[in-house]
């Protein structure tokens, strides 16, 4: 049982000059490709949940296929017109983010039983862990498994036996793929439910400390690993703010979680209260044409989450993650979207690698209740969206608590705190961290990169200083560990690292070492055609370089001893007497292209040749 009251509060104030400008553009440049979208999804729903349920369509063969198993459901979804729910999960029990998934369905299915409906797992996709394949081989094929996994939840709707779905992911391509692929099916209503956050276990700051430690040669590998081990302790997300909690954040602010859902923590009664809500949710949004994913999902839920992101300092990966979900639904979205946007939307949160606290201390601090309520107040959200609780962002100021004594208590909501009990992790706008979003988008001679500011010193936010050129990141840490970078400023030139190249792999790695000479007082700045999405932090980097190294762009170019100015007040990324710049003759990568096999590599080679740009959301299905 649930309670729900609907949001109370102040008439909120007509949206902000930029934010109303962003959308006004977005809208525009959106207009046929958003039109052509929904009219396709219209279309679908035509034939769909909303003349009944799709499977009444398909031939007694195809329907007792899909009901052999069912079970005790059999009946009901065979003699009735009950609605079916489709369960798509990520579910696996080596990544602590999707472990807890493997309770859902039984939840799920028991909750639609009582409701009235089924539930079936409708299929499983691939869940990888960028944690896990850091520095190794299986890294370059985690940017193209968002593309894997959006094609894998088409495939698991694909059998015309559901009327509404639920899906099940946390993690980094994980949400983006699970998106991008249930769009294709916007006709449905479509819900997510997160897994939430493990509990806090060893400070962030403590473990930044251990691994710069580390790096410095200070410490061994025993320490480094049980600092790892208190980290990541237990089933659930990892608690830093990377691009899996920063996913978590966009589900909410663009309508798709359930209000407050998003950082309850695994195996707790609340959270399973909310995933039982989840599919009773869904099942009653059967058949309403308002509670399609499609519609949901429009250019102001989507600008929605870019504020959002921009507010809590969230992973750069999202300058690619939003771009892809936004096209899967005929948006059109910039880094020019993003940066004028960063310009007025003030920094509220601190959240480890911005801060030292981590999510859960965020959410104890006021969480996304208070932080919509802010940025609503401040008309730096669209309140006019539509949401699977019901129209109007204002619905997610509420907070979901359990109601009564014990376990069973009702699932009720209640309106989140007005002010922040913990201001050193969340503020409102009348008193922000910073006066703007934290992200940039760079211009210049090497192209358009974003780099993220918000936990880089300002004494940092400019560097000029010579180029030190490598094709490939061992190579770069071999040079650290040789000494080779000690004591002078440098640029460091990660190239060869885009879509195109080698997948796009995330490089965690460089952000100790560069640390360490940075705190030695030498100047210091990345740039690469790579990622480097949470792990990007103090050490200014120009990241997701476009047109990237492997593609003739301008970093294919650059030579050792170049002088690279990196400026992130004026928006550029320059170089400075660089004379027949333009008259040279791009390079290959020095000893030849990476391996192009082993690890799955070879699998992935069409990817390699059809991915589109990265401003454009380094997509492979969508590159067209």
């Amino acid at each position: 049982m649930t309670r729900t009251p609907g949001p109370a509060g102040p008439t909120l104030p007509a949206p902000h000059p930029v934010l109303a400008e962003v959308t006004e553009r977005v809208v525009a440049r959106s207009a046929g490709t958003r039109a052509a979208y929904l009219e396709r999804i219209r279309s679908a729903a035509a034939q769909g949940p909303a003349a009944g349920p799709s499977r009444e369509g398909l031939g007694c063969a195809n329907l007792a296929h899909g009901a052999a198993a069912c079970g005790p459901d059999k009946l009901t979804l065979t003699a009735t017109p009950a609605r079916n729910l489709a369960i798509v999960t990520a579910y696996n029990d080596m990544l602590s983010a999707h472990q807890p998934f493997e309770t859902y369905p039984a939840l799920l299915k028991q909750a639609a039983r009582e409701a009235g409906g089924v539930a079936q797992v409708a299929g499983g996709v691939p869940a990888m862990c960028d944690g896990i394949t850091q520095g190794r081989a299986g890294m370059e094929l985690s940017l193209f498994s968002r593309d894997v996994i959006a094609m894998s939840t088409a495939v698991a709707l694909s059998h015309d036996m559901f009327d509404t779905a639920v899906l099940l992911g946390v993690c980094d391509k994980i949400v983006p793929g699970l998106v991008i692929g249930a769009l294709s099916f916007g006709h449905l209503p479509v819900l997510l439910a997160p897994a939430g956050p493990m509990p806090s276990g060893l400070p962030n700051r403590e473990k930044s400390r251990v691994r710069q430690a580390f790096a410095a040669g200070e410490v061994g590998r025993e320490e480094l690993l049980d600092a790892e081990s208190q980290s990541y302790h237990g089933p659930g997300t990892c608690t830093f703010f990377g691009t899996a909690n920063s996913n978590q954040l966009l589900m909410e602010v663009m309508g798709l979680h359930l209000p407050g859902s998003s950082f309850v923590n695994p195996g707790t009664p609340l959270r399973d209260a909310l995933t039982a809500e989840t599919a009773r949710r869904a099942l009653a949004a059967a058949g309403d044409p308002s509670l399609a994913m499609g519609e949901i999902v429009d250019e102001r839920a989507v600008l929605n989450g870019v504020v959002a992101l921009l507010a809590t300092g969230g992973s750069t990966n999202h300058t690619m993650h939003l771009v892809a979900m936004a096209a899967a639904a005929g948006v059109q979205l910039t880094w020019d979207d993003f940066s004028d946007l960063s310009a007025v939307v003030p920094l509220l949160a601190r959240i480890y690698p911005n801060g030292s606290a981590d999510v859960n201390h965020f959410r104890a601090a006021g969480g996304m209740q208070l932080l919509i309520r802010e940025l609503l107040a401040a008309g730096l959200l669209h309140d006019d969206v539509r949401t699977v609780d019901g129209p109007g962002l204002s619905r997610y100021t509420r907070e979901p608590f359990l109601d009564g004594s014990g376990d069973d208590g009702e699932l009720i909501w209640q309106e989140g705190p007005a002010e922040s009990p913990d201001k050193a992790v969340l503020r409102g706008v009348a008193d922000p961290f910073a006066p703007d979003g934290g992200l940039r988008v760079l211009h210049g001679d090497l192209g358009r990169s974003v780099v993220k500011t918000s936990a880089v010193h300002p004494a940092h936010r400019v560097v000029t200083a010579p180029a030190r050129v490598f094709d490939d990141q061992a190579d770069l840490l071999s040079a650290y560990e040789a000494g080779e970078l000690d004591g002078r400023d440098l640029v460091a030139v990660v190239r060869f690292q885009g879509p195109r190249a080698n997948g796009m792999p995330e490089l965690h790695k460089l952000t100790p070492p560069l640390s360490v000479l940075q705190e030695r007082g030498q100047a210091v700045a990345v740039v690469t055609d790579g990622r480097m999405s949470g792990a990007s932090g103090a050490v200014p980097a120009a990241l997701h370089v476009t047109p990237e190294a492997a593609d003739g762009g301008p970093l294919a170019k650059v030579r050792d001893g170049d002088v690279l100015r990196l400026d992130t007040l004026t928006g550029t990324l320059s170089l400075i007497d660089a004379g027949g710049f333009d008259a040279r003759d791009p390079v290959a990568p020095a000893g030849g292209p990476g391996p192009t096999s082993g690890t799955g590599r070879e699998l992935f080679a069409a990817f390699r040749a059809a991915v589109g740009p990265a401003d454009r959301g380094a997509s492979v299905a969508l590159s067209n």
